[in-house]
């Protein structure tokens, strides 16, 4: 399976964009997917997942009530709505297939990821 993120760009603050993460060559249907975000000089951190089962979403502290995470199984995507974007937002973002979301966070668990779009938030 091949996973392609897309959507980054460059924002003002408060302002917003839609990432999608696009699957081809395999189901996401039976997935956890998650987004994770690495800023230049930071280590990668786990930003939001879904879960296959009942879509249960999980956010970081840093942008829960501002992003929302969705997925829709018929066109094999999952998008994440970045809203009220600050600057400390601007990173790479990647998404990535794996088994569940607990402990999502550290992104061990997950074995495809797709390749970084990036998002710059600044005036």
């Amino acid at each position: 399976v091949q996973l392609q993120a897309s959507g980054g760009g460059l924002v003002q603050p408060r302002g917003s964009l839609r990432l999608s993460c696009a699957a081809s060559g395999g189901t996401l249907d039976y997935y956890a997917i998650g987004w994770f975000r690495q800023a230049p000089g930071k280590e990668r951190e786990g930003v939001s997942c879904i879960s296959s089962s009942d879509s249960t979403t999980y956010y970081a502290d840093s942008v829960k009530g501002r992003f929302i995470i969705s997925r829709d199984n018929a066109k094999n995507t999952v998008y994440l709505q970045m809203n009220s974007l600050k600057p400390e937002d601007t990173a790479v973002y990647y998404c990535a297939r794996g088994p569940f979301c607990s402990g999502y966070e550290r992104g061990k668990t997950f074995d495809y990821w797709g390749q970084g779009t990036q998002v710059t938030v600044s005036s």
